[in-house]
Order: C-alpha cells, then structure tokens, then sequence
C-alpha cells in the first residue's frame, strides 16, 4: 500500500510540475467544469512506441488511436472499415487491387499544419522503408505502391494480388498518418514527440510511468472527447493495480489483473467489475521441422493426440476462475465465419484413449518427450499455472513427457519465431476484426510463425477468402480453412477471454469500448 501511495504522489507532483501545459491544453482542471474530467486508468502494460511505424503492440496501440487518425477505423461494436480521415474509399478495378481513398477537407496535425494525401503516402513508404522489427510493415507485403495526387486529395494503393480485407488493414493503428515534414522517413520518433490529428494530444510522456494526453483543440472528426485529459499509469505488478483501483488512485484497473484480483474486485466498494467482447487468444505452437516424430506422418500423430488430450475447460477452471472460455478454432468466438472446428474433430473432452490410439497407429513410441517454452511477464502471472495445468494434463496421460521451459520476452519473441523452440505458447489480439487476421498470419508458408507449415490447399483457400467480398464464398472458405486447421494441428487454440476491468463508481463509458476490434476508446469515457 506504502508504495503504490507513493508512486501516485509522484505522479501527483509530476502533474503539478507541468500544470502550465496542463492548463493551456483544456482550461480549468476542475472536473466539474466540463463533466468529463481527468481519466486514470492503470495498467501493467507498457507501450512500445507511439510511431506507428514502431509499434505492433496493444498498448502502443491504445495511445495511437487516440492521437492519430487512420484513413478508416473500425466504429464501436462494428466489423467493418468506415471513414476516419478518408471522405470515402473505394475499390477502382473488378479484382480488388487497386484502392483509391479521397481526404476529408481542411484537415490539420496539432502543430497546425496541413494533412493530406501526400502525408498518408509518406506515413506507407516509410513503415516499409523502416521496416522496424517491433512494427507491422509485414502487413503492408502486398501493396505494390502507394501513390497521392499532386492536390493532395487523393492517395491509391496499388496491390500485388486481390485483398478484399485492404480496408480493415487500413484501420490497423500501425498504419496511421503522421506529419511528412516533422516525422523522419528514415527512423523513428521519439514516443515523447508525438504530432498527431486525432482527438488527444501528448502533454507527458515518461516511460515506466505515465502517459498523459489532453484533449485537443484541433481535432476534427466524428465523436470528440467527452473527456478532458487522460492519464495512463504504469504498474509493475497487477497487485498493485488492483490495491491503487480499491483506494480510488486509478479509475480504471484494465489489462492485467489476474482471475483472482478480479474475483476479489467484483463486488468491492466503490468499484465496479464490467466486461465486454473480446478476441483475445491463447495457443500452442509446434514448429514441424523441430518437433518429436521420425516423419510427418509421425509428427502429425503427435500434433493430434496432443489436441485429444489437452482439457480446455480444466485450464479455464483451475487456472483461470471460470474469466476465460475454452478455444476450439484460431478464429475465436464473436468473430464472422468462427466454428469449433477443433471440437467436431476430437470431441470437447480429452480423450487419452482415442490419443493413444492415434500414436500407436503412426508407429509413435511412449511417453513422447516435449519441451515446451512459455513466457513468464507478457502474457500475464497466470501463464506459468496455464503451463504448469498443460503439463500435467499430458504427463497423467502417460503418452507424454514434458519439460517446461520459460525466458523472458525480449530473447522468447526472437527465439520462438528463430528455429529454437520446438513447441511454445503464444497470444494473438486482432490487427483488424476479421477473420483473416486469425489465420493466414499463422497457416501460410511466409507465417510470422516460421513454423514450416505448408498445406495447398490451405494456401489455396486462404487466397479465396481475401480476394472476395462474397460473404457466401468467404464463409465456404472459412469452413473448409478451420477443418484443415483443425486435421493438421500445426497451432492448437487454448482459450479466449472477454475483455474486463475494474472500474470506480461514477466512470461511464468503459463497456462501450469493449468490442473484437481491440480498440480502447479512451474518448468515449467520462466521469462525474
């Protein structure tokens, strides 16, 4: 408690020290004066970078969609890409390459200067350019080029192949617009720096700490800040969240107390648990050239009878407090096209009888060893028990012999995606609400993953799905895809988990923002 008070003190002081930036940004701190006030919320986790072009992070993301605009966003509760900074867009050919967005007018960045398309290309070439290895030019791999017109009214892209889901990637936080006469094209900016023309703007930004951001005077857009300011305290530890929300330090507890603070919060005085949709996955990771078995027909054995004997729903109980749901596709729950494709091919339950059946068919010795890898801070304090639950779930079965390993993530993100882990744990939040976003960054040959996976016809029908915008075609391409998925076992779904957090009495608007695209719409929160 002593320390958590004291850290919020030095926020507090820090506040002070910057009050004349403070004030010029709003005028009177009093919350009363406008209705929407200070919003705090408390987190464990971290940004990366607020440069678009360097983040690939959720809580980059959180700040960036706040100070940003995109050429399309994602409205609350919706699935698809409406205009933000764009007037309007539009597909210009019959097969989906070529994509043309006209500017809203009179558009400007918080330092005044004029927004355009030529900003939007610049803000494109030089995510490619930099190719920053905690950013998301991956996702750009199939446009060609991008390209404004000389009145800066109109920006094109150009794809390689037909992309029916081009205008969700555009909604993608790492792809919103920046200043070409401010940002380098070359490197980043410094997260301290940030020029922006979304709804905040950046007043404090101390890594560890804080961000503060204060709604702007410049905006212009749809739904304006019912807000303030808005002030991102950092924690180390989630207990120490969940103790600053209970003595009302922070208004908001969001991202990531555990199942056990969330039990002892609900119900608390002066705090209110509140939960919404969300996408948010786990998984298991086999790597095809690394793991156990003598041949493929071996290692796909060993794939299956770990999806049969794996108990989702006893991980979600004992581990998880009944906060997460079990996962039987890549594609969770609440997003177009999912099934439980995993559960029509082994069943809800383990089943170590059908899994021991399925090695000795494939001529596959036991107990199989496995090491397993996991990550102990990313994911939250939880994973070790998640692993810890996995792992005795397969060494009771008697088919399996386990041993679990574990480093942090800064070596874990280089070395699991690097031919070092055999088998390891992973987590997904959508780039975009579709279905796509959950499956051909895992199942195609070039996957993030390096996995080794490589099935035709998988390929096949994952290029069916993202050239059509025929919800029929799509859906008969899911189906088969999730069928596939579910046969070959090269990742197996765990579980996902709603989006929640703790919120003090007289804060609105929280719920509002939980929806599967993963935006957390800070403007949309007020206070009394």
């Amino acid at each position: 408690m002593i320390r958590t008070r004291k850290y919020f003190g030095a926020l507090a002081l820090a506040l002070l020290a910057t009050g004349a930036l403070i004030a010029s940004g709003c005028g009177s701190s009093d919350d009363s004066s406008s209705g929407g006030g200070t919003i705090i919320r408390g987190t464990t986790d971290q940004p990366i970078s607020y440069d678009p072009a360097g983040s690939y992070d959720l809580p980059s993301y959180d700040g960036i969609y706040s100070m940003y605009q995109n050429l399309l966003t994602v409205e609350p509760g919706g699935n698809k890409a409406v205009p933000e900074a764009a007037e309007k867009c539009d597909f210009t050919n019959n097969d989906n390459t070529e994509y043309e967005c006209t500017m809203n007018d009179g558009l400007t960045f918080s330092d005044g200067s004029t927004l355009d398309a030529e900003d939007v290309q610049f803000s494109f070439e030089r995510n490619v350019d930099i190719a920053d290895p905690n950013g998301a030019s991956s996702l750009l791999a199939n446009m060609k080029s991008v390209k404004a017109s000389s009145d800066g009214k109109t920006v094109t892209f150009e794809l390689n192949e037909p992309d029916a889901t081009w205008p969700l990637v555009l909604t993608t936080a790492s792809f919103a617009i920046v200043p070409s006469d401010v940002y380098p094209a070359d490197k980043l900016q410094p997260s301290d720096k940030v020029v922006g023309s979304g709804r905040y703007t950046l007043a404090d930004y101390e890594p560890g700490k804080q961000t503060v951001m204060e709604k702007s005077d410049t905006y212009q857009g749809d739904a304006p800040a019912k807000n303030d300011r808005v002030i991102i305290q950092y924690f180390d530890k989630a207990s120490a969240l969940k103790l600053a929300v209970q003595n009302g330090d922070v208004d908001i507890a969001y991202r990531s107390l555990s199942p056990t603070d969330i039990d002892d919060l609900d119900g608390a005085d002066g705090v209110n648990v509140v939960s919404g949709n969300g996408t948010e996955i786990r998984y298991l990771v086999f790597n095809t050239k690394l793991q156990e078995g003598d041949d493929d027909a071996q290692k796909l054995a060993i794939r299956q009878a770990v999806a049969q004997t794996i108990d989702r729903q006893a991980i979600a109980d004992n581990v998880y407090n009944g906060t997460v749901q079990p996962l039987y596709s890549m594609i969770p729950q609440g997003v177009e096209f999912a099934n439980e494709a995993f559960s029509d091919e082994y069943g809800e339950g383990p089943d170590t009888d059908a899994a021991a059946q399925t090695l000795e068919d494939a001529g596959v010795d036991t107990p199989v060893p496995m090491e397993i890898w996991w990550t102990p801070s990313h994911y939250g304090a939880s994973s070790g028990d998640e692993y810890a639950e996995i792992k005795r779930q397969l060494d009771d079965s008697g088919l399996f012999d386990v041993t679990l390993k574990s480093t942090e993530w800064n070596q874990y993100s280089t070395a699991a995606f690097t031919d070092k882990y055999p088998q390891y744990q992973l987590g997904w939040f959508p780039d975009y609400p579709d279905a796509d976003d959950y499956t051909s960054p895992f199942f195609l040959p070039d996957s993030f993953l390096n996995i080794h996976y490589d099935n035709p016809q998988m390929n096949k029908l994952i290029g069916q799905e993202k050239s059509s915008s025929d919800p029929q075609v799509r859906s008969q391409a899911f189906e088969q895809i999730q069928k596939i998925a579910a046969e070959d076992a090269p990742t197996i779904p765990i579980w996902q988990a709603d989006q929640v957090a703790a919120v003090r009495d007289g804060v609105s608007g929280v719920e509002e923002t939980f929806d599967p695209s993963f935006i957390f719409r800070y403007w949309l929160i007020s206070k009394n």
